[in-house]
């Protein structure tokens, strides 16, 4: 096949659906050459889409306020962790030295200092478990504006599950740390993953956002503005992306340029003076088989030429770049070209096509001539340039100068019959979206105003994008159901566009659109109100015929004061009068609002006092309490000696409520079965009490030392004697509740009792809806539960009653002085020491 016939041959294009479901079939030109190679589905290859849309999560990641003075190591950290989070529960599980190694920190450093910093900033919640020295070792991690994002629609951080899983392919590509698999096959490490040490984490950190900024042909768009001149637009660049200053920028550009992962790219002048600086990143232009040397391409167009700062890092303009010694993308060299990505290969969640076609010839039958260059705009490159074989001949003129090569490339990418167009058009064509976006929401949303769209640039469809989003987002919020938010979203832009006249009247599209017709227009305070309707509902808003209403009032009441003080007044005079007393109103209105609203913030200010006030006596009357408590901890035992027990310890605390128990229960016995009248019926029924409650200890105790080690009581007294008297207490309270049962029931069967019970019995039987059979089965039953209830209040009332009695007879006996013949008694049992015996013998 002869030149001519390779460079008209045609290749079928596949199929394009288009809005309304039309189709056509385009034919691509193939120039002749060799076709590049290209490395399809490399993770550093994203789209632009993806690309914006991964940056944004990584950009709204880092400026959580949590993270504000965190260090370069926490932030990479939750972009790590962000990036191996699964979509379905939203828990990372990974060891500490597993994490170290993705930072290029050690293990103890990410322990002692990494994950206290994710905890101490609220982004990243963790639980750890502890290794063998106490030390963090497992870690379960969930990045918590990740897991509150998901399910907003909208939202930058909802990412879908290919989204995390091509972030996780990204990570990997630049900074995984390499493995070594069982069966010996090895994982090499990624673009800085040996980096390790002191600033690694920072540096990895820098290169990840330079590879999310990065285009197609590595190019990063430096920040603009008043720069630094010594240090350069590069270097504040990279210090505005890790938000350090311009000194630590240009250390941490310095360090990746010495590993060939970054690159300044000089410009200069047709005249040769120097111009403004690139900063490139090969990695990410070998992964879409471009060459540094495109990154430039379009400054060759303005009649700069590019200036390496490595001299051996790529070609000048005319000769063709050598290959570099080690290639930044496994299989691609920096300087390779491209090649047609397979169909079945090619990564799906790439938005940018891959280029068909990359005419490059053998330098023998080119002298690097813009004539023989790509041709065509970026995305109809069917539109071929009828020039590309009538190119000037060999030596005839060896270079143009910067005005030829521009008229050149403008009529190269002119095709006959096609009107030239200015320069950067095709590359603005080729970013723009002349369909609707792909997702049917914002498809339903924005489908009033397609015409609109396709005036947009690329990056202003993104903006339109994200604004729609946001509103259907902000409509979901204030209750739409979310399948009608879309079409809510349409007939507000279709309301608008009434407004305007019609899309032929909007002169500006991104504006119009931003300003006016996707906002939200509250015509009053109430929060869900879009142009006087609730967007809920659909229904008029009342607080706006609220409003209406009374201005409309205040209207009518001013021009009635109008025309009773001044009749006879002409309209125009009547009409000026009107507006300025409505004027004066409308300022007393404002001024008595701004007033309200001063008293409000004074009242908050007072209760924000109040609250101030009470919270810091509350912690006064706390700290005083513990102050006592803690005196009160450090009081002896009164009975024992015991220090530090509160001033009574465990043991002599249960004996007290043992004897406490132990009189409780003899008067119960007593209350029950004792004469009160006799005292000695009394105190033979207390010791009776006491007697048993003694007995059931010792029994209890007994069981409790044939389960217990005995030997180790009898090495600790102290415990012994602790569980003896809890063994007591025990026994006592049981008692209690048996004397207690015991007393009610013999005086349920007192004569009281039964005299009670026989009455409710008959009251029962008596009731009207008995009277017609008072000896039926439920009228016998329903009086037979009223008899018992009766019985068991006399009961409990009578035990009431006979425990006062003794109580008080007991008091009565404690505060009387007793007599000497019951003092002698005691007095006669005290033995005599010897000098008090010998005086009475003698």
């Amino acid at each position: 096949m002869s030149a001519v016939a390779a460079s008209t041959a045609v290749l079928p294009h596949p199929r394009t659906e288009f809005a309304g479901g039309a189709s056509r079939r385009r034919l691509r030109s193939v120039p002749a050459g060799p076709v590049p190679e290209r490395a399809a589905g490399h993770p550093l290859s994203l789209g632009r889409d993806a690309r914006a849309r991964l940056g944004g999560a990584a950009r709204v990641l880092l400026d959580v306020p949590g993270l504000d003075g965190a260090s370069d190591a926490v932030r990479l950290a939750v972009l790590v962790l962000a990036s191996r989070t699964p979509s379905e529960t939203g828990v990372v599980e990974i060891r500490t030295p597993e994490l170290g190694r993705w930072l290029g920190l050690s293990a103890s450093y990410v322990a002692s200092e990494v994950v206290p910093g994710l905890r101490r900033s609220g982004v990243v919640d963790v639980d750890t478990a502890e290794g063998d020295y106490g030390q963090d070792v497992g870690l379960k991690c969930k990045v918590l504006p990740l897991w509150d994002a998901s399910g907003l629609i909208g939202h930058p951080l909802a990412l879908a599950k290919k989204e995390f899983a091509v972030l996780q392919r990204l990570v990997e590509a630049v900074m995984a740390p390499g493995w070594t698999h069982r069966d010996g096959r090895v994982t090499p490490a990624g673009l800085i993953g040996t980096r390790t040490g002191r600033g690694a984490a920072t540096d990895r950190l820098a290169l990840l956002l330079l590879v999310l900024e990065a285009r197609e042909t590595g190019r990063v768009r430096q920040c603009g503005g008043t720069v630094d001149s010594k240090r350069g637009r590069a270097a504040a660049t990279v210090a505005r992306l890790l938000g350090c200053s311009a000194s630590a920028g240009e250390r941490v550009l310095e360090r990746l340029e010495d590993r060939e992962l970054v690159l300044r790219v000089r410009l200069k002048t047709g005249s040769g003076m120097r111009n403004r600086s690139r900063l490139m990143v090969p990695a990410v232009a070998a992964a879409h088989g471009r060459t540094v040397a495109d990154g430039v391409q379009e400054d060759r167009a303005e009649g700069l030429e590019p200036e390496f700062s490595d001299p051996d890092g790529a070609a000048g303009p005319g000769e063709t770049p050598e290959a570099a010694t080690e290639a930044q993308v496994s299989g691609v060299s920096v300087t390779d070209v491209t090649e047609v990505a397979e169909p079945d290969v090619a990564a799906t969640l790439h938005t940018d096509h891959p280029h068909l076609v990359t005419p490059v010839l053998a330098p023998a039958l080119s002298g690097g001539f813009s004539g023989e260059g790509r041709g065509g705009s970026g995305d109809l490159p069917d539109r071929a340039s009828v020039h590309e074989d009538g190119g000037p001949l060999r030596g005839e003129k060896p270079k143009d100068s910067p005005v030829d090569e521009r008229v050149k490339q403008r009529d190269a990418g002119t095709g006959a019959g096609s009107r030239p167009k200015a320069a950067g058009w095709e590359k603005a064509q080729q970013q723009r979206r002349v369909g609707l976006p792909a997702d049917l929401r914002l498809r339903v949303a924005l489908g009033p105003v397609s015409w609109l769209w396709e005036r947009l640039s690329g990056w202003q469809q993104d903006q339109v994008e994200a604004a729609a989003k946001a509103e259907l987002a902000q409509l979901a919020g204030l209750g739409v159901a979310p399948e009608g938010a879309p079409r809510l979203l349409a007939d507000r832009l279709t309301d608008r566009l009434q407004e305007t006249g019609g899309e032929a009247m909007v002169d500006k599209p991104f504006p119009w659109l931003i300003r006016r017709g996707l906002p939200q227009r509250r015509a009053c305070s109430h929060r869900k109100c879009d142009d006087g309707v609730l967007l809920d509902t659909g229904e008029d808003c009342e607080n706006c015929g609220n409003v209406l209403h009374l201005r409309r009032a205040w209207r009518a009441r001013i021009g009635a004061d109008i025309d009773r003080e001044q009749p006879g007044l002409a309209d125009d005079e009547r009409r000026r009068v009107l507006e300025e007393r409505l004027r004066e109103h409308t300022a007393v209105e404002a001024e008595d609002l701004a007033w309200r609203q001063e008293q409000a913030r004074a009242e908050r200010s007072r209760r924000e006092a109040a609250r101030a006030a009470a919270a810091e006596q509350a912690e006064r009357e706390r700290q005083a309490a513990a102050a006592a408590d803690a005196v009160r901890q450090a009081l002896a035992c009164e009975d024992c000696g015991r220090g530090r027990a509160a001033g009574l310890c465990e043991a002599c605390d249960h004996r007290h409520q043992t004897e406490a128990l132990i009189g409780e229960a003899g008067l119960l016995a007593a209350a029950g079965s004792a004469d009160l009248s006799d005292p000695a019926s009394i105190a033979a029924a207390v010791a009776g009490a006491r007697t048993a409650i003694g007995d059931s200890t010792a029994a209890t105790w007994q069981e409790f030392l044939q389960i217990t080690d005995a030997a180790a009581l009898e090495a600790d007294p102290q415990a012994a004697a602790d569980a003896y008297a809890f063994t007591a207490f025990q026994s006592a309270q049981q008692a209690v509740g048996e004397y207690q049962d015991t007393a009610l029931a013999m005086l349920s069967r007192t004569v009281e009792a039964e005299a009670e019970a026989r009455r409710a019995y008959r009251a029962e039987q008596g009731r009207p809806w008995f009277r017609h059979n008072p000896s039926g089965a439920d009228a016998v039953a329903a009086a037979t539960k009223a008899a018992d209830s009766a019985r068991e209040r006399v009961a409990e009332y009578l035990l009431a009653a006979r425990l006062e009695q003794l109580r008080e007879r007991a008091v009565a006996r404690t505060e009387r002085p007793a007599s000497w013949t019951e003092r002698l008694p005691g007095l006669a049992a005290r033995p005599l020491d010897g000098d008090t015996s010998g005086a009475v013998i003698a």
